[in-house]
């Protein structure tokens, strides 16, 4: 009996660590899908439909980071200049950093929120894209929110269970559910994997636009 344990638990802990490792790829790929994107011009908008930014209110910081980040590296090139294989270390992890910032960027400005023919999908960063139908979908309102920061990524009520996607802890779109939906969310734990909700809420840099699109459809 214990040596059936043991083994469902290293099965486990192989089970775990490839599903880390298979992350860890996928979103190395998405960077440079994402700066090629940009290089192209190409954000992922299907035909028919209307992209929708969510970066604004974290432009700033981002390209702080990727200044610094770019900054960083010769300033450390030339404190280890000496050092021949340490150089060349901190040169690649640098290099590294900055591009996986830039593609963090890119990822931003090239995978908005889209609303279309069929439906919502409603995007963040590098791996969050769900797609609604509007048979989905039981109403589109605007409504601004600003939440106490590190507040949990699920709304639960008796009632309801909404999934929030803030963008520096506010949303301004709230999309209700004709009942509950099952949405695969990236990573593990309790944000992660299938998940049952109710609705969504997120921000729209122009809500205005957003609610202009959706009643074209809705």
């Amino acid at each position: 009996m214990s040596v059936g344990v043991e083994a469902r638990r290293e099965a486990s802990v192989w089970r775990r660590g490839w599903s880390f490792v298979r992350r860890a790829l996928l979103l190395e790929l998405r960077i440079y899908a994402s700066i090629g994107r940009f290089i192209a011009r190409r954000p992922a908008i299907a035909r028919g439909s209307a992209g929708f930014s969510y970066h604004k209110p974290v432009l700033t910081v981002l390209v702080i980071f990727i200044v610094l980040s770019a900054v960083e590296i010769p300033i450390v090139d030339l404190i280890v200049h000496g050092w021949p294989v340490v150089r060349v270390a901190f040169l690649i992890v640098g290099i590294w950093g900055v591009t996986w910032m830039f593609g963090l960027l890119c990822a931003y400005l090239m995978r908005p929120h889209t609303v279309g023919p069929d439906g919502i999908r409603v995007r963040q960063g590098l791996e969050v894209d769900l797609a609604f139908s509007w048979d989905d979908i039981a109403s589109v309102s605007r409504a601004r929110r600003v939440d106490e920061p590190k507040s949990p990524r699920f709304e639960v009520t008796d009632a309801s269970r909404t999934l929030v996607y803030r963008m520096q802890d506010e949303t301004d779109i709230e999309i209700e559910l004709e009942k509950p939906t099952v949405v695969r969310l990236p990573g593990g734990g309790a944000n992660g994997g299938e998940q049952i909700i109710t609705g969504v809420r997120i921000w729209v840099d122009d809500p205005q636009a957003f609610m202009d699109e959706v009643r074209k459809h809705l």
